[in-house]
């Protein structure tokens, strides 16, 4: 029992469990309403976006690759359905087409990154900007509106009492848990982020699985995007501003290394649920909206910097 004592508290996953909880308890104590049904169920609804992105991001990152450019896909892909629905495309085509156009932006990354040898940073920066600006020209900088019911019912309806992006994301988790954790195609990716070339002697397909990871999150984005707008009810010029560094923030906190090779989906969704809580924390308690953004550049430093150091500790 102290020896599955001992591994069980140095699991990134069960500290981070642990600060939640103590978080709940805090807060608890510190506001009436945070406890209540619908005050979780709106920290829920918050976060479902960004935990639907990080499923597919914590295994872009598994393979030693990361992405900048996912909050301009999201809002590329939602103003891009939209503007089908708009020009008379029934719901389900103009739902695929957003999910593929999102796939193909990640295989544009994908391809850069694995058979060019571009830095993912550096492109996927250029994404970032790219899509920003490809969504301002196809939308000329107006919010599309009057999309129809069926469409919004996507990210409107309920199934007991329980919202649709809730749903998806919960569904989404446990899909890609199970898969990250049991498929052999998906477990190759911690051998490329270890060692890739040692993975490559080894004849696992390197490209095709870093391209493959790019893919995915492309269609992620495009999945969040979608629902977004749905949600909203319109595509917004701005939607997914700032996303991508929250999203990262929570996988590192959940135990994903920039340098590859670690980080599982239970994780990646403790870490974003910690930062959807500590977002609520703040508002709950009174403190300016404005200092949001100062406390997710914090956090994500400050997981950068124990990613960095634990690493330090391990070697020595």
């Amino acid at each position: 029992m102290n020896n599955w004592a001992k591994k069980l508290v140095k699991q990134r996953e069960f500290v981070i469990f642990l600060i939640v909880v103590m978080l709940f308890v805090l807060m608890t104590i510190a506001s009436p309403y945070f406890l209540t049904r619908a005050n979780l169920l709106a920290v829920m609804l918050g976060l479902s976006l960004e935990a639907i992105i990080a499923v597919a991001m914590v295994h872009l990152m598994v393979t030693g690759g990361f992405d900048m450019s996912v909050g301009s896909v999201v809002a590329f892909t939602g103003a891009s359905t939209a503007l089908m629905l708009r020009s008379g495309m029934p719901v389900i085509l103009a739902v695929v087409f957003g999910m593929c156009l999102g796939a193909c932006i990640g295989l544009f990354n994908g391809l850069i990154v694995a058979k060019i040898g571009i830095n993912p940073f550096v492109t996927t920066l250029s994404s970032l900007s790219l899509y920003r600006g490809l969504t301002l020209i196809v939308t000329r900088g107006q919010n599309v509106t009057g999309l129809p019911s069926s469409f919004k019912a996507i990210g409107q309806a309920k199934v007991f009492g329980i919202q649709t992006p809730i749903i998806i994301c919960v569904v989404l988790l446990i899909i890609g848990d199970i898969l990250l954790r049991k498929s052999r195609f998906f477990r190759q990716s911690y051998y490329i982020g270890g060692n890739e070339h040692a993975a490559r002697l080894s004849g696992i397909a390197v490209d095709k699985i870093k391209i493959f990871a790019y893919v995915l999150t492309g269609l992620f984005a495009a999945i969040s995007g979608i629902v977004m707008t749905a949600r909203l009810g319109s595509a917004s010029v701005t939607a997914g501003t700032g996303l991508e560094l929250r999203v990262i923030t929570a996988v590192i906190i959940g135990g994903a290394s920039l340098s590859g090779g670690e980080g599982t989906i239970l994780g990646a969704f403790l870490g974003t649920l910690l930062m959807g809580l500590i977002s609520n924390a703040l508002t709950l308690i009174g403190v300016d909206v404005y200092w949001q953004t100062f406390v997710i550049g914090a956090t994500l430093l400050t997981a950068v910097l124990i990613d960095t150091i634990s690493k330090k500790y391990k070697k020595s």
